[in-house]
């Protein structure tokens, strides 16, 4: 089937090099940009029930609801001229004419996770363009595939699947509430990466409004277009409104577990050894490493937890098998283990063990919190010396605020060339670190201490990660890498040192079908 329009709203902050700025605004009331939308929508009658201006009391209930980073959830941050909520593809197709027609810049939001808040902030005056309406799935069980509109997050995708068969799954995200649009457009990846490689890995067309305003399908839009949609960055080549997704075989029960460890329970060593073994494991073997640091040290002291978080494709027999052979350190027993269900294990991950499967259905986090994350591309084991330097940092900043991420590549991820697609980060890497800081008082100072801390952690770890460049993960988007001009003039040298960082080799080829399809420069931001 077909379906209509979606989008993306992640990132992209550097292929936006060649061309003139929009016309200056010049629109004196949003009263002009209602108008302009009825007369270039379909269905004229209700868009003006889709648009959202300051006036409007629900305003800053549609603003808010899904800004995930408390930092850009304040008074003082840039607030858009209107919310556009499309219903249709028509709306999609008005907004980006009235839009530019009004020298507007267009923010395109899916699920309000941007790290940078990019999909919902500007410092030129600004619509955004809200796909939260636009989230129809439709799964088709015989053909294993599925249709996704863009406002739709991962945990409905997850929950309609399973509604349909309990052998078919996706490789998309652990968070649930992560929006389908930016989560694709950046690669996107989840406890399956080993088995069945990124969720871009397995998009087999799209939907997409480029800035003419045309609605294209992969055949239409050309392979170049398609390739550079998946994983290339959110909201720099037009609004994806939809993406048809191949689904994967699931075995019918799975099996996690959590182990932690502490540093008196010899963690150093088992994180060391947890880098070595990684290209041995199954490709049915996700196990990602948790680190943070905790008071459950003796008499209450500092000390780091490693928690090894774990789901295996199939049953705990098989399970014990792997680990005995190939990581016996960790002494994992029957016990440890939990045998369930494909789906079941979203809700361990999400951490829902026990709740209804309804839970999934949930646009958005209850919990927000202050952040500031970074990313990171091991190729060579961090030494014992390294990882001890790392402790040391951890207890310069407050209990439980920093955390990191260690998520083993190999198997499926390392088959892939790293030109498939715009994501290239494959053979050769040993693993991806997210770097973490939250925290849950607001404040500059508060801000500027934690944003502080993890900057100079970043700086640590430079000579234990990847080299010239050191590449980070487009969809943790970080603008201390560096940041376009709103100008639209930013030359390449300058957007190519740190795209390079997110692309590698990709880039030029982006920059390529960037300036082949969007020469007018509308879609961009920082």
């Amino acid at each position: 089937m077909k379906m209509q329009s979606f989008t993306m709203h992640h990132h992209l902050a550097c292929l936006l090099l060649f061309s003139a700025p929009l016309v200056p605004f010049v629109m004196s009331t949003p009263e002009n940009f209602l108008q302009c939308l009825s007369l270039h929508s379909e269905n004229a009658t209700a868009i003006s029930k889709l648009v959202y201006t300051p006036i409007n009391s629900s305003y800053s209930s549609v603003l808010d609801i899904t800004i995930q980073n408390l930092r850009f959830l304040t008074p003082s941050a840039p607030k858009p001229l209107l919310i556009v909520t499309p219903l249709h593809v028509s709306h999609v197709q008005a907004a980006i004419t009235c839009s530019q027609q009004y020298g507007l810049q267009m923010r395109i939001r899916s699920g309000g996770h941007d790290y940078e808040g990019l999909s919902y902030l500007s410092k030129v005056p600004f619509v955004i363009m809200d796909m939260v309406n636009l989230r129809f799935i439709a799964v088709d069980v015989e053909d294993e595939t599925a249709w996704v509109q863009s406002g739709a997050t991962v945990g409905e995708l997850y929950y309609r699947i399973a509604e349909k068969s309990k052998t078919l799954g996706f490789p998309a995200g652990v968070c649930p509430t992560v929006g389908v649009g930016g989560h694709f457009s950046g690669g996107g990846y989840g406890t399956m990466l080993r088995k069945y490689g990124l969720a871009v890995d397995n998009v087999i067309d799209a939907q997409l409004v480029n800035a003419q305003g045309r609605l294209l399908d992969r055949e239409s839009m050309g392979e170049d277009l398609f390739w550079a949609i998946r994983g290339g960055g959110g909201g720099s080549f037009g609004v994806v409104v939809s993406w048809k997704v191949k689904l994967v075989p699931v075995p019918s029960t799975v099996t996690v577990f959590t182990l932690l460890t502490t540093l008196e329970q010899h963690a150093t060593k088992l994180v060391h050894q947890w880098q070595l073994i990684g290209n041995e494991l199954p490709n049915d073997l996700f196990m990602r490493v948790i680190l943070q640091s905790s008071n459950s040290g003796p008499n209450g002291t500092r000390t780091i937890e490693a928690s090894f978080n774990t789901l295996y494709l199939g049953g705990v027999d098989a399970l014990l098998e792997v680990t005995r052979s190939s990581f016996p350190e960790l002494n994992v027993t029957r016990q440890d283990c939990t045998e369930m269900s494909w789906i079941e294990s979203i809700l361990y991950f999400a951490g829902f063990s026990g709740e209804p499967l309804e839970v999934l259905l949930n646009g958005s986090s209850n919990t927000k919190l202050y952040f500031k994350h970074k990313s990171d591309y091991v190729k060579e084991p961090i030494p014992k010396s390294g990882l001890e330097g790392m402790w040391e940092r951890f207890f310069e900043e407050d209990v439980g605020v920093a955390q990191m991420i260690w998520n083993h590549y190999g198997g499926r991820m390392s088959e892939i060339s790293e030109s498939a697609l715009p994501f290239p980060h494959r053979a050769g890497v040993l693993y991806k670190i997210q770097h973490l800081t939250s925290w849950t008082d607001g404040g500059d100072e508060v801000a500027s201490k934690h944003v502080s801390w993890i900057r100079s952690f970043y700086s640590y770890m430079a000579p234990y990660v990847s080299k010239s460049p050191r590449e980070a993960y487009i969809n943790y988007r970080d603008l201390d890498i560096g940041t376009n001009n709103m100008k639209g003039d930013t030359g390449y040298k300058q957007a190519s040192a740190w795209g390079k960082k997110y692309f590698k080799n990709n880039f030029d080829r982006l920059v390529r079908v960037k300036t082949a399809v969007d020469r007018g420069n509308f879609f961009r931001h920082e």
